[in-house]
């Protein structure tokens, strides 16, 4: 018989020095505590494996984290939007606050006055999450300064369609482990575009593949199509978008064209269709 299965580092909240209270008995740890709650308080902060080391995701403004660890101006964070853990820097937090509302366009600017032309203090990426707390002309007011209302939309009003959500990002670069509209990849544009449809979703490929059912029969609209490493979203029966590296970019693609295109890179065809 096979033991436990171990646990996935990308989602356990442990780091040898410092554990979730949660994961008592299950990780050995120095020390367990429950967390901090902290908000990403910088337009996006990169998530990183290792202190000061490579990104494996980005967090956006207004992301709400749990934060386990401060040390060496880094902070041992929990995402929580789908659990994925690693480090920020430090400075790149700030207090937590609850959200009411998404940014609902490619991007915007957080502006110092109900006024289009006040000077602007951010660049806020499609996802970000604000805190409106009034309503002026044409602007909402949060706590950091105005956004035009028109780029918000309320929590508890989501996309119905996540695959119109994706096809507005079309364009936007590739990058790798990229969750903002400066940069994107497979994974990313597929849980932006879940979670503007108000969709739980993991961060990687890999965890994707657990989304929805088995699809049958031709594509279709929303169905997800995962070759290793990579996930790409079905626009229509023929048509796929994906955050690829052969455009370096968010892109359409045919569905036979991309099928064959990667068979002849990577050799290997489809492993997945998700509905």
């Amino acid at each position: 018989m096979s033991g436990p299965r171990p646990l996935d580092p990308r989602l356990t909240p442990a780091n040898g020095r410092v554990a979730a209270e949660r994961l008592r008995g299950i990780v050995g740890s120095p020390l367990y505590v429950a967390g901090d709650r902290a908000r990403v308080a910088v337009p996006v902060a990169d998530l990183d494996g290792a202190p000061g080391g490579t990104r494996d995701r980005q967090l956006l403004w207004g992301e709400g984290v749990l934060v386990y660890e401060r040390r060496d101006g880094f902070a041992f964070v929990e995402a929580s939007r789908d659990g994925y853990v690693g480090y920020v820097a430090e400075v790149s937090l700030g207090p937590p606050r609850a959200p009411t509302h998404r940014v609902a366009v490619p991007a915007t600017h957080l502006y110092r006055d109900d006024d289009l032309k006040s000077p602007d203090l951010r660049h806020l990426s499609f996802g970000s999450l604000v805190t409106v707390e009034a309503e002026g002309r044409r602007f909402s007011e949060t706590p950091e300064g105005w956004v035009p209302r028109a780029h918000l939309r309320p929590l508890d009003r989501p996309f119905a369609d996540p695959v119109a959500a994706a096809q507005m990002l079309f364009g936007v670069p590739y990058l790798w482990g990229g969750n903002s509209v400066l940069g994107l990849d497979c994974s990313g544009l597929v849980q932006a575009a879940w979670l503007a449809a108000g969709r739980a979703c993991p961060g990687d490929s890999d965890l994707q593949r657990a989304l929805g059912g088995e699809a049958q029969g031709p594509a279709r609209r929303g169905d997800l199509l995962f070759w290793p490493g990579h996930v790409a979203i079905a626009v229509d029966g023929e048509t796929l978008i994906h955050a690829n590296a052969h455009r370096m970019a968010v892109s359409y693609e045919g569905i036979a064209q991309a099928e064959a295109r990667i068979r002849a890179q990577e050799g290997a065809g489809v492993i997945a269709r998700r509905r």
